[in-house]
């Protein structure tokens, strides 16, 4: 590949990145990311698995990673171009399914010693693994400190015993970020230490939780005697918390509308017109409807906006900051009032489950909505990020009470 370090020469990195797309992504998978976004479906997709060799030996699935460990080494605005020109072909980023490349992968990056950087980082660059994040527990989800999952040290081994909750794609991952108690004297928030664990292992045991959108993405984790070697502490020993908080940034991060490629959703003004119809001037013939769809639409538009200019401040500084807060809150928001409206619009059509009476994307829209409804939860809750902003962005009296 040429020399694109600079980003004056962006047209000319635009046509070697057409170029190769037209020429690896295989056109079976067009428009396909939502129905290959489940394990299974992925599994047992053979274009998948080529198109996922691919973007890995290019580096491209991690545009900005370091070369040194197999990433892309590309710039920030190079890796936009990248996901303009995915977008156009109705490609999409075939190693944004799990937690590796948006959450452990950048962890690793920042916490991590040079022989776990070395370990790590390659599979998860070329998409030869798959890693959950184990964090919650029935008694500590958003008051996640209160977390009991024990972690001894056994001389030579580290050795695990607890309960995990909602640990998403436990049941198909490799690896797991796991977050333990090391020192149950210590004050909460102290004491607690983030491992890189092996999930398969006799010690491990997952079962997955069904959802009301028919899915069942999350699961109960249960760790009995589960072991890891010592080398498997990431970060510094009863310092875990800060490297899960940092994991947490990185998640918001990507929660944010940021993914790269994927086909633009259908813009719902031209789905409304197919529904409502549209006035003599060829308006939206419900008024009050077009009025909230016109506020949405700018809510879209001003996300986009602070996303963008989100990423231009970050340019250069590794650490994503608290903006990740607003703007997860924020898409959130434009996530949720899109189904809520798309619901609207189509009527009793938009409730179908199953069935020949109803079309493919009137099934799927019902089943958006009921799965967006957890937006508001992971990733920290809506309450959590309001915090966050309040105490950290705009310096308010904390009054959460927090230890």
């Amino acid at each position: 590949m040429a020399d694109f370090g600079a980003d004056t020469d962006l047209e000319a990195f635009r046509a070697e990145a057409r170029s190769w797309l037209e020429a690896n992504f295989p056109a079976a998978l067009k428009g396909k990311a939502a129905a290959l976004s489940s394990a299974e479906a992925r599994s047992s997709d053979p274009d998948l698995a080529r198109w996922r060799k691919a973007m890995g030996e290019k580096g491209w699935g991690t545009p900005t990673w370091p070369t040194q460990y197999g990433g892309g080494g590309l710039s920030v605005a190079q890796a936009r171009v990248l996901g303009q020109e995915m977008s156009k072909l109705g490609a999409f980023n075939p190693l944004m399914f799990g937690m590796g490349v948006t959450m452990i992968g950048p962890t690793i990056m920042d916490y991590g010693t040079e022989e776990q950087k070395a370990r790590h980082l390659p599979p998860i660059i070329r998409g030869e693994v798959q890693w959950c994040v184990g964090y919650s527990e029935p008694n500590a989800g958003s008051d996640l400190a209160s977390l009991q999952m024990k972690a001894e040290d056994a001389g030579d081994k580290w050795v695990f015993n607890g309960q995990k909750t909602w640990t998403s794609g436990a049941q198909h991952s490799d690896w797991c970020g796991l977050l333990a108690r090391t020192d149950p004297s210590a004050k909460k928030h102290e004491g607690i230490s983030f491992f890189l664990l092996d999930m398969r292992q006799p010690g491990v045991e997952t079962r997955p939780i069904g959802l009301i959108s028919g899915a069942s993405p999350f699961c109960e984790t249960f760790l009995t005697d589960a072991t890891a070697p010592k080398d498997a502490l990431l970060g510094q020993l009863n310092v875990g918390w800060t490297v899960g908080k940092r994991l947490l940034q990185h998640e918001r991060a990507s929660q944010t509308g940021s993914v790269m490629g994927g086909r633009p959703p259908k813009p719902l003004n031209l789905i409304a017109k197919d529904y409502i119809g549209v006035d003599d001037k060829g308006r939206l013939a419900d008024a009050d409807f077009r009025s909230r769809l016109v506020k949405h639409e700018m809510d879209a538009r001003a996300h986009g906006l602070t996303l963008a200019r989100a990423a231009a401040e970050a340019k250069g500084n590794n650490s994503p900051g608290n903006a990740p807060s607003v703007l997860k809150n924020s898409a959130t928001w434009v996530a949720q009032t899109r189904a809520e409206l798309t619901l609207e619009l189509m009527g009793s059509q938009g409730l179908g489950w199953d069935g020949k009476d109803f079309a493919p994307d009137e099934i799927e829209a019902v089943r958006a909505w009921l799965w967006g409804k957890a937006m508001s939860i992971y990733g920290g809750s809506q309450e959590v990020q309001f915090n966050i902003v309040s105490k950290r962005i705009l310096s308010l009296p904390d009054t959460t009470h927090s230890a």
